[in-house]
């Protein structure tokens, strides 16, 4: 299988990257995170190394690196650095490649230009991750309009936390969208638990 697929959350810290992470792991895919803003503690791409069971050379380098945990546009202001959109294109892998945004899909990237511009530009499916909590139904909403204002193709959504029927159901429903399933919490996390709770929640065929 030859094949990229982007994952955008719904907000900051909703879990994508380790959905991004089980993703990659299941499917033995190349990762990439095309900026890294916050690298105090460690980055995304060190989080998915150790959570995917994937040998290093198929973590690919972020096109940029910086170091305050905020929106990539005000990130490289701090850091005096210009982020050029023409250096975010996924590299062309041999088999299926992760791509992790920042954030949701309306973050900047610089001061003119979002993540979900970035999406509609590559063309690749998105795979939107939300969680199970309150205001999930709004912010996961919102989300989807915003990918298909801009022609956004969407896989479908895979949300993460406890079991919330209504919610789930109705973002799929008013969503109109596959619901891809659903990853619990995870105590302890790690590759393992991680690999065995993703093979339970989701099945390959979906993001093939």
């Amino acid at each position: 299988m030859s094949r990229t697929i982007i994952v955008t959350g719904t907000d900051t810290d909703v879990g994508k990257t380790v959905f991004a992470a089980g993703l990659a792991g299941m499917l033995g895919a190349h990762y990439w995170k095309p900026v890294q803003a916050g690298l105090e503690g460690g980055s995304d791409s060190l989080s998915v190394a150790a959570l995917s069971g994937l040998p290093p050379e198929r973590i690919l380098p972020e096109a940029y690196r910086l170091n305050t945990p905020c929106s990539p546009d005000r990130a490289a202001e701090i850091d005096g650095v210009e982020i050029d959109p023409a250096r975010l294109v996924p590299p062309v892998v041999d088999g299926p490649l992760i791509v992790e945004g920042a954030g949701g899909a309306m973050v900047p990237v610089n001061r003119d230009l979002v993540f979900a511009d970035l999406f509609a530009r590559w063309g690749h499916p998105v795979v939107i991750v939300a969680g199970t909590t309150l205001g999930t139904i709004n912010h996961s909403l919102l989300t989807i309009e915003a990918l298909r204002r801009r022609e956004v193709p969407i896989l479908g959504v895979s949300f993460i936390g406890e079991p919330v029927e209504h919610s789930e159901a109705t973002i799929a429903r008013l969503g109109d969208l596959k619901r891809l399933g659903r990853l619990p919490h995870l105590s302890p996390l790690n590759a393992q638990t991680l690999a065995d709770a993703f093979a339970q929640a989701f099945d390959p065929a979906d993001f093939a």
